[in-house]
């Protein structure tokens, strides 16, 4: 695939050297740079010579010094310079599997590729590697890697993700620890399947690869309306959740006796769903497992209560905040406790419930535009509408239905802020706005 540069950064190596987007560059040190894991390694050393192809043919060789941490400051045009590999498993709880027609192709594509867990901070199941990617992981010192595990149970692991070969994860995941690679483990918890002494079991083999293993996050699966065909899923009601909660809690006060750390931690949905105090701050440590959905109504409510005696006193103006189901209760205690501060700031809280995806799916990044502006229009609105950033595409202003922002204001004839779902920047962009008035 060629490596064709869709970026220089200014004052980096690259302008300074003439690089410009749309070369291609062929190799480094004489060796052909497969993907970006080769690009990263090669470009560690501290003399290098970059043979770069202009777009009218012409090949310039460049001799590089540099410091061992250095970067030449280039993007590509595709970001892990090769074809993302695509996932081989049929898990029974696959949320693509549960997509509905007729949205943006991308969203099908299956990935299982180890480079974007790197970069990206993707989940991989190590069931789509060969031993010489293992290797290359371990060679490359690729740290860290998140794994998808579910469970540690071989028969039970081939069952959940119908891959004969998904059986093998503790040897594969003993070969990268004592390796020195870190791991970062995912498991989706299905009721009835992986979950109660399943999961005790799964949590304390993963233990045992302490501290290359650095934590376990647990979310519950997500089923949407459109499973028909598909395994017959249960999900996580307030018993449930409140039972999964109260096992786990026995292995979380053993970790923290023995490590300082409760090493496994369940997703704020159980807490929301079973009605338990979410813990406190000091429980999530440096938040790892933030986008898991682990510690994320812990972080808001932190940071507004850290932030509001910094809401002005002399703005007045009206707002609508809009979110899922899950996080209702939390925006609205924000709500009050803004409007407590400053009686001229009005608020109202818009609870939207998932039409598209289906009711069971209650978490705001996965709201659409279009059930967004179904609500939007049957509430009375302030004059600015406030949505959380996780709602959109990565750096794009677009909806999971391709609703853009823009479409939205022109709906509703109100102007859109996007805040951090942290909600950190929450105050600060009402007291500018506020100001506007």
């Amino acid at each position: 695939m060629e490596n064709v540069i869709s970026k220089v950064y200014k004052g980096s190596i690259a302008e300074e050297l003439g690089i410009e987007p749309k070369d291609k560059l062929i190799s480094i040190n004489g060796k052909k740079v497969k993907d970006i894991i080769d690009y990263r390694f090669m470009m560690c050393d501290e003399y290098i010579v970059v043979e770069i192809e202009k777009p009218y043919g012409e090949i310039w060789e460049l001799e590089i010094e540099k410091e061992y941490d250095e970067k030449l400051g280039i993007e590509f045009e595709n970001g892990i310079l090769d074809k993302a590999k695509s996932c081989t498993n049929n898990c029974i709880f696959c949320f693509i599997d549960q997509l509905p027609k007729g949205m943006r192709k991308t969203l099908y594509f299956k990935d299982d590729d180890s480079r974007l867990s790197f970069l990206q901070g993707n989940f991989v199941t190590l069931t789509n590697m060969s031993d010489d990617d293992i290797n290359r992981i371990i060679d490359y010192k690729i740290s860290p890697i998140n794994i998808s595990v579910q469970t540690t149970n071989p028969e039970l692991r081939i069952k959940m993700l119908h891959n004969r070969f998904a059986g093998n994860l503790i040897p594969r995941m003993k070969k990268l620890a004592e390796a020195g690679i870190e791991m970062n483990c995912q498991i989706v918890l299905c009721p009835g399947i992986n979950n109660g002494d399943e999961l005790i079991k799964t949590v304390n083999d993963l233990y045992k690869f302490y501290p290359a293993v650095r934590n376990v996050a647990g979310v519950p699966v997500g089923v949407t309306d459109y499973r028909e065909g598909l395994f017959n899923m249960n999900t996580f009601d307030a018993e449930k959740a409140r039972i999964e909660i109260k096992n786990v809690k026995k292995l979380q006060e053993k970790f923290m006796k023995e490590i300082g750390s409760p090493f496994i931690r369940l997703s704020d949905e159980f807490y929301v769903l079973s009605g338990e105090e979410i813990p406190n701050t000091d429980f999530y440590g440096s938040f790892d497992q933030f986008e898991d959905g682990i510690g994320m109504i812990r972080t808001f409510r932190d940071n507004i209560e850290e932030n509001i005696e910094f809401l002005l006193d002399d703005i007045e103006s009206s707002y609508t905040m809009i979110t899922g189901v899950l996080a209702y209760d939390e925006i609205k205690n924000a709500a009050d406790m803004i409007m407590k501060k400053n009686k001229n700031v009005k608020i109202n809280v818009i609870r939207v419930i998932n039409e598209f995806f289906g009711e069971k799916i209650t978490v705001a990044g996965l709201l659409t535009g279009r059930d967004i502006i179904k609500y939007a229009k049957k509430s009375e609105l302030g004059k600015y509408i406030i949505l959380p950033e996780n709602m959109l595409k990565d750096d794009e202003k677009i909806f999971l239905d391709d609703t853009s922002v823009k479409d939205m204001e022109r709906e509703l004839n109100r102007k859109i802020i996007i805040c951090r779902s942290t909600g950190e920047d929450l105050i600060k962009l009402i007291n500018e706005s506020g100001r506007e008035e």
